[in-house]
């Protein structure tokens, strides 16, 4: 699976209704409100493919009503203290 982070700068009075929309967009895991620079909505993706990302941004996200811009950011490595965590589970008890 690939992870993308999507950068979206809306139009202010369109933010309060793009975060629930765009998080129910299948490929994305979350949708969060953030503050700070252009950007005002930050969409996490996982998909099994680019052609997926390229799919999710342009023809979805990019598409809906009060988005002004997005940029997309492609992990290129994952780490989680979850993961690490959970592969220790059950030693020592």
């Amino acid at each position: 699976m690939i992870t993308a982070f999507v950068l979206i700068e809306a139009e202010p009075d369109a933010i309060a209704e793009l975060a629930p929309a765009i998080a129910e967009i299948d490929g994305v895991r979350e949708a969060h409100s953030v503050a700070g620079g252009d950007t005002d909505l930050v969409a996490i993706v996982r998909v099994p493919s680019h052609e997926a990302i390229a799919s999710v941004v342009t023809e979805r996200i990019a598409r809906l009503a009060g988005v002004k811009s997005t940029g997309t950011m492609i992990a290129l490595r994952s780490y989680s203290t979850d993961q690490l965590d959970a592969g220790y589970e059950g030693f020592g008890d």
